[in-house]
Order: C-alpha cells, then structure tokens, then sequence
C-alpha cells in the first residue's frame, strides 16, 4: 500500500466533493498523517470558479483504487467509489447522506452526520481538533455550505450549516453570502456554454434501488426560464444514455432555486414507479414539484422506496 492517503469524493464531482477533499487532506497534514487530496472528474464550472476565486489548486484525479490508501468524503456507494475500490484499504468517510454499501475488513474512521454539507463537517473536525482553517481553505468550504444547501434554502440545511458558514465566512473575508451564493449558482449552471451532455453529467449521480440501475441528476438554476428552449435536448440526450448504459430509468432534477422547486425530467420503460414515489401523473416525460430542492432528502428516499 502507498503511504499517502488520498482523500477523495464521488465521481461527476461537485464543489463539496471537491471542497471537502482539499479540506479534509489540509487537516490531515496538520495532524501528522501524508494526504493529498483527488478527484474522481472533471470540475464542473462552479467549481471551477471556486478554487480560482481562493486560488487554491485542483487536486489530482485519481480514479483507481488499487493498493491506495483512501479517505472517502461526500460518499459512501459503491456505484459512486474509486474502481477496484476492494483492492484499497479505506482509512475513513465523512459523509452527511444515507449510509451507503461500502464495507471495509477493518474498523475505520467513519463520520455520518446528517447535515447539509459535508465540508460543514470538515469545518466542525477543524475545530474539535483545535486546527485553525486557513483563510482560502475556508473560503472554498464556505462555497460548498452554501452551493450544497443552496443559499441555505434547502430542506437538508441544517442551523449547523448556517453556523459553520458564518465562521467560515470570517474567516475567508466574506461579508454577503447571499451574492456570493447568487453567483456561485449562475456559473455553476452556465447553460450557455455548456454541451447538452455536459449540462446532464455536471451533478449526476448513479444509484442501485433493489437492482435496479438508475441515474438522478440535477441542474440548479436562478430560472427554469435559462433551460425552458434546451428541454428537448436533454430529454433526447437522457434516452440515449438510457440506452447506451442501461439504465432502467434517469430522472434529471431542473430546479429553480429562486422559486424553490423542481421539475423532474422523467426517462423510463415505465412511469409507473415515479408516479408512486411523488403522486403525479408525468406528462410530456415531466413532473413539476413543489418546494422540492434536495436530491439527497426529497427525491432518492422516495424514489428508492417505490423501487423496493
């Protein structure tokens, strides 16, 4: 096994995987442990602004597992992990979703709270630890609080988010986090510039429901109104991977975080299964939900309910 531990998040990695991972791997450090932190993707452009706003370098992809010592973050699936994942020895996860699939020989360090952030987490290790945060460090953990609880609007936040953050914030020299979350979200969704694979792939995320392969991904936007003339694409786009992956159903999240809803691009064999989860009929391969924002809370627990 490699000495170092890379601390890592999900694949189609967002600004908390990504975040998170830098983070984590600074604290590391500073207790005495060799980490360096990874990617499993490419940044979407979020993030991308992200670590260039606090000019804080992209971590090395790292997409085998094999004879590496690793630290998970943002994740505990199977499906979502490093290749070969079994042929690595996991030192730790720090995640806030549902408990995944992974399993480990040996006990690890293992931190699951149920929080709207990971890098929030990350922030409250710092300071059990009594490790002072770095100024960019904090910056780019504060982007990920507010791009993953989306301004705070999210049913996942949580008063220890919006705590993190606001220390996070002084920290980095931050003093309107509504404008900075604001901006974060109009590059995160860069609709213009963006392939109509790129736009799907951007938060995409595979899950296994009672064997059954199925793709969510998500768009967050300050309008459905930037996406309304590119609908069309993206369904023609999601029935291809369909089909060329075989997926037994995606369903692609639109979400205006303004008016704080989705509406969920529904690509199935059979709608059947989305209409239990959610109590709507699709129509036109769509189903608008109100008040839904988080696919973590509101959209895979009923989902992978009705699979059951």
């Amino acid at each position: 096994m490699e000495d170092v531990i890379y601390v890592v998040g999900h694949k189609n990695p967002d600004t908390d995987s990504i975040c998170s991972a830098i983070a984590l791997s600074g604290l590391l450090n500073s207790l005495g442990l060799k980490s360096k932190p990874a990617r499993q993707g490419e940044p979407n452009s979020e993030t991308k602004f992200v670590l260039e706003k606090f000019e804080v370098d992209l971590p090395e992809l790292v997409t085998e597992a094999s004879g590496k010592r690793v630290f998970l973050v943002d994740h505990s699936e199977i499906s979502q992990t490093l290749d070969n994942i079994d042929k690595a020895e996991i030192f730790g996860i720090v995640d806030h979703h549902k408990i995944g699939d992974i399993t480990t020989p040996n006990p690890v360090y293992f931190i699951a709270l149920p929080y709207g952030c990971t890098s929030t987490i990350v922030a409250l290790l710092y300071q059990y630890f009594g490790i002072e945060v770095p100024e960019r460090i904090a910056g780019i953990m504060l982007c990920a609080i507010l791009s993953d609880t989306v301004i705070f609007r999210s049913v996942t936040t949580t008063e220890k988010d919006r705590e993190m953050a606001e220390k996070l914030a002084k920290i980095a020299g931050i003093n309107d986090l509504e404008s900075l979350g604001i901006q974060l979200f109009k590059e995160k969704s860069g609709i213009t510039e963006k392939s109509t694979r790129e736009i799907i792939v951007s938060d995409f995320k595979d899950f296994d429901f009672s064997g059954k392969k199925v793709g969510i991904g998500q768009v967050e936007l300050v309008s459905l109104s930037l996406i309304e003339d590119r609908k069309d694409e993206i369904l023609r786009e999601l029935r291809k991977m369909k089909d060329e992956e075989g997926y037994t159903a995606i369903y692609f999240m639109l979400t205006d975080i303004m008016k704080e809803g989705t509406e969920l691009l529904v690509v199935s064999d059979s709608n059947e299964v989305v209409e239990k989860a959610f109590g709507k009929k699709v129509q036109n391969s769509s189903i608008y939900l109100e008040g839904v924002m988080s696919r973590k809370k509101q959209v895979v627990p009923p989902l992978e309910k009705a699979y059951s």
